[in-house]
């Protein structure tokens, strides 16, 4: 079966109506981009709690997804005029074939080196070389497979700094994909933790492929103890809000890393973290974003 997809262009202040009046004219779904994606007005967007909500990008592309037999000239005029959209609205209708949707998802996941001994590895495919730490980790419903910039700094810093024994810490632990590598890289009496219990449920169902000894538990247990090394790889204003408690489970002398920072946000996370016994520097950054490390004080 065949599906047809109608494409329109419009401003912020009518993308969200638009998708609204799409969806109730029969698209089985709506997606809004940004329509200056790949060109030099591309406006990345990263939405974090305590931040301004940005409705749509200032030039936005919608695209509705509808079952074939609908005369979507029309369904766009009209969903344009409820959208209080101005004149006719330029259009762009493509037919959308079956596919095998699991292959092709799958077809984008390839394995990704993070350094000459450590690889995150999906199921479906070949570890590169016999010899190498792999990291078996699918996309699912918990963020962290290490194609995000934020969680390949992470990475690559515990490859450098994990020591065996080292008790580590992630707090935000997602898919539980750097408590893992810390396991895999020689760390001992591992801790994860996260607010949201589909990703608890996510982290140890990969703990267990992974052969690795690794509790995760939601943030409601009370974390008693302190660490080696503590990890937190989520936003800024998170970060920030949390600096008491993640600093409380660094031991004196102990180490903390910091990510899911843009780097516009440096300094605003490392002054909320200095009261607190860490004085943070830059340790590496990509695409726009910094992972900070520091030691506590009082070792």
């Amino acid at each position: 079966m065949a599906w047809h997809s109608l494409t329109l262009t419009t401003d912020s202040a009518h993308a969200e109506a638009l998708a609204d009046a799409l969806l109730e004219a029969g698209a089985l779904s709506v997606q809004i981009d940004d329509a200056d994606a790949g060109t030099e007005k591309e406006a990345p967007q990263f939405d974090e709690p305590g931040a301004p909500t940005v409705l749509a990008w200032e030039n936005s592309r919608v695209t509705a997804l509808f079952e074939p037999g609908q005369k979507l000239a029309d369904v766009a005029a009209e969903c344009a005029a409820r959208a209080r959209i101005g004149g006719k609205p330029a259009l762009i209708e493509e037919e959308v074939s079956e596919q095998d949707w699991v292959r092709l998802t799958q077809s984008q996941f390839d394995p990704i080196r993070i350094s000459d001994r450590l690889w995150v590895v999906p199921s479906w495919h070949e570890a590169p070389d016999p010899g190498v730490l792999v990291l078996r980790l699918d996309p699912g419903m918990a963020f962290g497979t290490g194609s995000h910039p934020t969680t390949r700094l992470c990475l690559e810093w515990l490859e450098r700094h994990v020591e065996p024994g080292d008790s580590v810490l992630d707090y935000g632990c997602g898919s539980g994909i750097l408590a893992i590598a810390a396991a895999k890289l020689g760390g001992n009496a591992l801790l994860g933790v996260d607010i949201d219990p589909q990703a608890v449920a996510a982290a140890r169902y990969n703990a267990e492929r992974n052969r690795v000894d690794v509790r995760f538990e939601d943030t409601s247990v009370k974390i008693e103890r302190r660490f080696d090394i503590v990890l937190a790889n989520i936003l800024t204003n998170t970060l920030k809000a949390l600096a008491p408690e993640i600093c409380a489970r660094v031991r004196p002398g102990g180490r903390l890393l910091l990510s899911g920072i843009l780097e516009t946000q440096t300094d605003d996370v490392v002054s909320s973290y200095a009261p607190n016994g860490v004085s943070l520097t830059r340790a590496a950054a990509s695409e726009g974003w910094v992972c900070l490390a520091g030691m506590k004080a009082g070792a």
